[in-house]
């Protein structure tokens, strides 16, 4: 019978991590203000990911559009999950449509209009989160429909037909 000695990671390293796992339905949704044509349904936020990042899915109204903003330390990021639109940053334009990746560094100025006759879903970092959750909690909260539902539960073969 042989004997194997077992490895054992340096102590700083025996962080345990429990995953968080959530589903569409478990999104809350919000307008940040009133008269908004977008809504953001936060996935994660550092209240539930102990990390300084805030993800959500951002849903545009068609012709939706978020207000020029800015952050002063944050990247954002954007994936475009359907539909298609124009997405502003200092002055430069540029056409979005499902598949397409958006990186905006700090300071830049930018945003995103939904120029298509359907929806339009975006998947959205900001890391760190520079209050972002924060501004998005302080909006109103909002339901998102079967259709909101529909395109976040779809799998890729169904995304296919």
């Amino acid at each position: 019978m042989s004997l194997v000695s077992p490895v054992v990671a340096p102590v700083e390293s025996q962080r345990c991590v429990i995953p968080v796992v959530k589903s569409p339905s478990d999104y809350q949704a919000f307008r940040i203000s009133p008269h908004d044509t977008n809504r953001l349904a936060i996935v994660f936020e550092p209240s539930n990911s102990d990390v300084s990042l805030t993800f959500c899915v951002e849903i545009f109204d068609v012709g939706g559009k978020t207000p020029p903003n800015r952050h002063n330390m944050a990247v954002e990021m954007f994936f475009i999950l359907k539909g298609e639109g124009v997405a502003f940053c200092d002055g430069k334009t540029m056409r979005i449509r499902a598949g397409d990746s958006l990186l905006v560094p700090p300071t830049g100025t930018h945003s995103i209009q939904n120029t298509g006759n359907s929806r339009l879903y975006a998947l959205c970092f900001m890391v760190p989160n520079e209050d972002f959750a924060e501004l998005i909690h302080s909006g109103t909260p909002v339901a998102m429909d079967e259709e909101d539902l529909a395109v976040l539960r779809r799998s890729p073969l169904t995304a296919m037909r």
